[in-house]
């Protein structure tokens, strides 16, 4: 029982840690690192319990939590990293950098940009942006990537899936060829299953047209 109330005092020292404070950047950045401690103390408590009672709990807390505050930490560093690198194509509303999560980045790709009407080939004006995206990429390795291609209605939906999956692996490649590892990627499309505004208005149709990346740490970040 002692152990198990120590658990719940590990947790709560570190939720207080998370408590929310003035928003500036510097502050936004620790209040997310707490958090990944908060979650991952409760994640560890949790499987250490049913492994070893009481004393895995304990143990299970103190790991889970180092490990959650340093998933969060590096995401915080690797968020930064893209908001630098993509700042222009940002303020140009070409790729729009989003923390879905403590451990999810997603970047998404203006289609109108990235490829011409009814093609899966990557236009060349856009390629140095894909390359400021690998070389973040290339220095936070232990991050996982899964590459997503969406199309709008227009057209049949056999059609737009096809287009999809093709768009989504011709990011996937160009970013295999500019050194990143395959082992680290994943392409796949949603065709027109998946929209984010009405297809009823060009303007909608042009907001379904994305590549959407996906970030997240590596499964056996804690071992490395």
């Amino acid at each position: 029982m002692k152990r198990v109330l120590l658990v719940s005092v590990i947790v709560a020292g570190l939720v207080g840690c998370a408590a929310p404070g003035p928003r500036d950047d510097s502050q936004s950045q620790t209040n997310r690192t707490a958090a990944g401690a908060v979650m991952g103390a409760i994640g560890g408590a949790v499987i250490g319990h049913q492994m070893d009672s009481d004393r895995g709990a304990v143990a299970g807390a103190i790991i889970g939590g180092a490990t959650g505050a340093a998933v969060g930490n590096y995401m915080d560093k690797q968020e930064q990293a893209f908001e630098e690198a993509l700042a222009e194509e940002q303020r140009q509303n070409q790729i729009e950098v989003q923390r879905v999560r403590e451990d999810l980045l997603k970047l998404t790709l203006d289609s109108e940009i990235s490829f011409d009407f009814d093609s899966a080939a990557i236009k060349p004006s856009f390629k140095p942006s894909l390359d400021k995206l690998t070389n973040v990429l290339a220095k936070y390795d232990r991050t996982e990537v899964t590459v997503v291609g969406h199309t709008d209605s227009v057209g049949s939906e056999a059609y737009n899936q096809r287009l999809s999956e093709r768009r989504a692996s011709a990011v996937g490649d160009y970013l295999t060829d500019q050194g990143i590892s395959r082992y680290r990627l994943r392409a796949e499309g949603r065709g027109e299953s998946e929209p984010r505004a009405s297809n009823n208005t060009a303007s909608g149709r042009q907001l379904n047209r994305r590549v959407e990346v996906f970030v997240r740490p590596e499964a056996d970040f804690a071992e490395r």
